[in-house]
């Protein structure tokens, strides 16, 4: 076997732990992708888990959910820890547009089920679990807090999710990057 197999084989197997505090989550319009790579066995739900440290968590246009990295203003987000393939992974990618600057996936530091424990200065003192998760692009992260007044939310939940316009719902061939720029421009 080449080297070239060999590395391509361990790509396959290589896992991801991937933190879903939107959409992506049981019971949310997009989930449907997170079952599917379940179902392929190519993610597996590690349980609920929480930032260490606070974040901003907001919902911008088509009440699509946001987390801005700007760590220690916010809340501490409650999402969905999940293992994730090689292969699921580049399907997140896709979904959370992160080739057209949508989404950033960065890397997050996390809490086991949302357990307390903090240190003072807004972030947790149990043991961290190191992840990534999809971070709105920096172009517009610290615009969209100021713009929502700098007041998140520590959980996206069916409230927020009632208002959410799923991609076959909104207008074609405008693009969300687009979108989220005239939204911050707006009055």
């Amino acid at each position: 076997m080449s080297d070239d197999n060999i590395n391509s084989n361990e790509s396959k197997q290589q896992t991801h732990l991937i933190f879903s505090y939107g959409t992506l989550k049981r019971g949310f319009p997009n989930h449907y992708l997170m079952q599917q790579l379940m179902d392929q066995n190519a993610a597996v739900f590690l349980g609920p888990y929480c930032t260490h440290e606070s974040y901003p968590l907001v919902c911008g246009p088509y009440n699509i959910p946001y987390l801005i990295n700007l760590p220690r203003s916010g809340n501490r987000v409650k999402g969905e820890l999940y293992s994730v393939s090689t292969q699921g992974l580049a399907r997140l990618d896709e979904l959370e547009g992160t080739r057209f600057g949508h989404y950033e996936r960065l890397p997050i530091r996390l809490a086991e089920g949302g357990r307390e424990g903090n240190d003072g200065n807004g972030a947790v003192s149990v043991a961290a679990v190191e992840a990534e998760g999809y971070f709105l692009n920096r172009s517009f992260g610290e615009g969209l807090w100021e713009k929502k007044g700098k007041v998140g939310m520590n959980e996206y939940t069916e409230y927020e999710g009632q208002e959410y316009v799923a991609i076959d719902k909104r207008a074609k061939g405008v693009c969300i990057v687009d979108e989220i720029a005239s939204f911050l421009s707006s009055d």
